[in-house]
C-alpha cells in the first residue's frame, strides 16, 4: 500500500520537525513547509492526501491557504491552533477545514485524528448505510428524493431543482447519515460519532458549522434545528 502523503505547513521549526519525524515514525510521507505561500505551491506540486495548517503562518495565512486548498480539491484538511478560540475554530471550519486539532497536541492524538479522517474519506459511501438490504432493495433507495433535493446514495452526486450541488466528502457523509433517517433528530455527539468517527467526546462547533455550510448549499429550510437535542431533515 502506497504511503500517505501529508502536507504539513507550520512556522515553528520546533514543531515542525518534531511532528514531521513523529508522522513518519508512523508511517506517513511528509512534506513540511514553514509558510502557507510555499504550502500552496507545495499542494498543487505533490497533491497529498491530507493537509495539516496551523492557523498563524506568514506569508499566507492557514484559513487563507485553507479555502485556497478547497477551491481547487476536497482533499481533508485538518487546522492546528495555539488557541481553542471560537474565532480560530470557525473560521478554519468555515473555510472547509473538516477537523481541527488544539496545540500543544500529544503525537498520538493527532495521528488518531488523521487516521479518523482518512478513514471516513476513504468510504464515503459508508456513511449511512449500515448493512446493505437485498439488491433490488439498494436499487430503490439509490436514489433519495426530498422534494427539489435528490441524493444518489451510489453515485455520490447531489442535485437540486436538478442542478448539481458540490459537496466535500465530510459534507457527504454529514448528508447521507441525515437522509437515512428522515424526520429523526440525530444529537451533535451521535454525528460526531457517525460522521467524524470520534469513540470519545469533541468539539460539536464541528458539527454545527458543517451543518450551516450544508444549508447554504441545499437550503437553509431543509435540515431544521431542534433546539436542545440536534438536528433532523425535513421529510
Amino acid at each position: 500500500m502506497a504511503e500517505t502523503h501529508v502536507l504539513f505547513v507550520e512556522d515553528d521549526d520546533v514543531i515542525r520537525e518534531a511532528t514531521q519525524l513523529a508522522l513518519e515514525r508512523d508511517g506517513f510521507r511528509v512534506t513540511a513547509m514553514p509558510d502557507g505561500l510555499q504550502g500552496l505551491d507545495a499542494f498543487r506540486a505533490n497533491r497529498p492526501d491530507i493537509a495539516l495548517l496551523d492557523v498563524m503562518v506568514p506569508g499566507l495565512d492557514g484559513v487563507s491557504l485553507c479555502r485556497r486548498i478547497r477551491d481547487e480539491s476536497t482533499v481533508p484538511v485538518i487546522m492546528l491552533s495555539a488557541r481553542a478560540d471560537s474565532i480560530d475554530v470557525v473560521l478554519g471550519l468555515e473555510a472547509g477545514a473538516d477537523d481541527y486539532v488544539t496545540k500543544p497536541f500529544d503525537g498520538a492524538v493527532l495521528v488518531a485524528r488523521i487516521r479518523a479522517v482518512l478513514r471516513r474519506f476513504g468510504h464515503a459511501g459508508g456513511a449511512a448505510g449500515g448493512e446493505s438490504g437485498p439488491a433490488g432493495q439498494e436499487a430503490q433507495d439509490a436514489l433519495l428524493v426530498f422534494g427539489d433535493l435528490e441524493i444518489d446514495t451510489e453515485g455520490m452526486e447531489v442535485r437540486k431543482a436538478s442542478e448539481p450541488v458540490a459537496l466535500t466528502p465530510t459534507e457527504m457523509r454529514l448528508l447521507l447519515e441525515f437522509s437515512s433517517t428522515p424526520g429523526t433528530v440525530l444529537s451533535r455527539d451521535k454525528l460526531l460519532e457517525r460522521v467524524w468517527d470520534y469513540g470519545w467526546g469533541g468539539d460539536t462547533r464541528v458539527v454545527d458549522v458543517h451543518v450551516q455550510r450544508l444549508r447554504t448549499k441545499i437550503g437553509q429550510d431543509r435540515i431544521e434545528t431542534v433546539r436542545g437535542f440536534g438536528y433532523k431533515l425535513k421529510a
